[in-house]
């Protein structure tokens, strides 16, 4: 699957589960602190901006501690919590896919004789 669009789905997963989580609460300005980063780098990858994969990877980092620390300590937000973690990893794993394939990649051509 081409990254572009991988991580636009991706981006958009992690802003619908912010806006459900935070919205079913009423809890609107939360919803736009934490929505809106996914969704606007969902928008700037898929127009072409360059460095939409390494800001969501930066960004995911920040998305995986939040994830973690509220499913240690807040039980009934734990499944919303889990899944944030989930689609961190997702986020960081397919923004670094390309970098670790042209690095990896062709290590089993070079090492055949």
């Amino acid at each position: 699957m081409n990254r572009k669009p991988a991580l636009a789905i991706v981006l958009l997963a992690l802003a619908a589960l912010y806006a459900i989580w935070f919205g079913r609460g009423g809890q609107w300005p939360a919803v736009a602190v934490f929505a809106a980063p996914p969704l606007l780098l969902a928008v700037a990858g898929w127009f072409g901006w360059r460095n939409a994969a390494f800001w969501a990877g930066v960004l995911a980092l920040l998305w995986f501690s939040h994830g973690v620390m509220v499913a240690w300590t807040r039980p009934p937000e734990r499944s919303c919590a889990l899944l944030e973690i989930v689609l961190a990893i997702v986020v960081v794993a397919v923004a670094n896919h390309a970098g670790l394939r042209a690095r990896f990649g062709n290590r089993n051509k070079e090492e055949s004789p």
